[in-house]
């Protein structure tokens, strides 16, 4: 059978285990696919292969693909998202001694109180002349928009009481260790190479922050995934696939050992294991706690590509640029996340598929059944640490509403 090929660029994170396994356990060549990945090691390099059609898709931070569709910081190029390719999985790691202020004790920290200490010490920091500085793997990521969120919501004004500086994941550690930032705010296995390293200690993660907070995603062209549906189609269903894979406990260590591979994230497999497993270990010296949802890959619409979702990072987008609200981009964001294709390459699986494209996020404490179009659909708790909810409908009213 002749597979037909299809390029994806990722970065050397654990959440590039989706397509990764989708290629490694057959599953892309069930589907008459031959996967190509192609390793980067910065997202300015993955989203700029990816626009000069050096790649046919890519593993994205989400807030990127809708920047690029927005044309922030570059002339516009439209994306578009029909797969997530998983919720959360990131950490804030902070030296070992700001984590010792922020954090007393071994254990994760409470984000409120956390964040409070954290204010006081930076409040110190600046009357010493200096500032704490943390990085973030891109401007425009979930990782800076989580950790803006709760630090607004904690007192601190970020770029005036912290700065935020880019690193690319590969690199956070290293930047770390040589204290050139105090904190990090990376995906896995970054944290636990500076845990390991004893460069610093995990204070919070952002499952913490927002639940059910969408992270990595599969980002093409729009022009290409319109001119090749069938293709596109066949890609989402291996992806869904190795997503339920990739969930699967009792497979944790087959699955790190491949992603451990030089090729792929070129590490160690038992940290690689330990994510996987919501396995984290905090601190140097200290046994792995086991945080629910660390990682989120499938089940209760994981996958699903939520527009309320895509609308709640242009809300923080707006924020954080200090731009003006447009509902005509609000509505061309809500438009880079693709509900319509998921539906149709998943339709006849079996695979459930909600029957609205929006919701409102952080209203969801606990499981929920929700309407579906296919299948039994539960819905888990979706809250933000500081209790608010976010209406798709209302972004100018919900910006108005938070801390300056």
């Amino acid at each position: 059978m002749t597979l037909d090929r299809i390029r994806i660029g990722f970065l050397p994170l654990v959440d590039a285990g989706v397509p990764i396994l989708a290629h490694e356990l057959g599953l892309a060549e069930e589907e008459g696919l031959s996967i190509e990945l192609v390793r980067d090691m910065t997202w300015a390099t993955v989203r700029d292969r990816l626009l000069y059609g050096h790649s046919d898709a890519a593993h994205l931070v989400a807030p990127l693909a809708i920047a690029t569709s927005l044309g922030r910081g570059r002339p516009p190029a439209s994306l578009s998202v029909p797969f997530v390719l998983g919720l959360n999985g990131n950490a804030v790691t902070l030296a070992p001694d700001l984590a010792d202020a922020v954090v007393p004790g071994r254990g994760l920290g409470d984000p409120r109180a956390a964040g409070i200490r954290l204010a006081q010490a930076a409040r110190a920091r600046r009357e010493r002349g200096a500032r704490v500085r943390i990085g973030v793997v891109h401007r425009y990521s979930s990782h800076n928009y989580m950790l803006r969120y709760w630090l607004a919501e904690c007192g601190l004004r970020p770029d005036e009481d912290i700065e935020i500086v880019t690193i690319s994941p590969p690199f956070a550690a290293d930047a770390l260790a040589a204290g050139e930032v105090d904190g990090i705010c990376v995906g896995e296995p970054w944290n636990s190479v500076a845990v390991e390293r004893g460069a610093g200690r995990i204070v919070l993660v952002t499952a913490q922050i927002w639940r059910r907070g969408v992270e990595k995603v599969l980002a093409l062209r729009t022009r290409r995934m319109e001119e090749a549906p069938d293709l596109v189609d066949r890609l989402i269903r291996a992806l869904h696939r190795a997503a339920a894979r990739f969930a699967d406990p009792a497979l944790a260590d087959i699955h790190a050992s491949i992603l451990a591979r030089p090729a792929y994230l070129d590490g160690s497999a038992d940290m690689i294991r330990r994510a996987i497993s919501d396995r984290i270990l905090l601190g140097r010296g200290t046994e792995p706690v086991h945080i629910p949802d660390f990682m989120f890959q499938y089940r209760q619409g994981a996958n699903f590509p939520w527009v309320s979702q895509a609308a709640w990072l242009y809300s923080q987008m707006v924020r954080w640029d200090k731009s003006a609200f447009s509902e005509a981009d609000a509505e061309r964001a809500r438009r880079v996340f693709r509900p319509d294709v998921y539906r149709r390459a998943l339709a006849g699986t079996g695979a459930p598929l909600p029957g609205a494209s929006s919701k409102l996020e952080g209203a969801i404490d606990g499981e929920l059944g929700a309407g579906s179009v296919q299948g039994r659909l539960l819905l888990g708790t979706d809250l933000f640490f500081d209790g608010r909810a976010f209406d798709p409908d209302h972004i100018a009213d919900y910006l108005r509403a938070l801390p300056g």
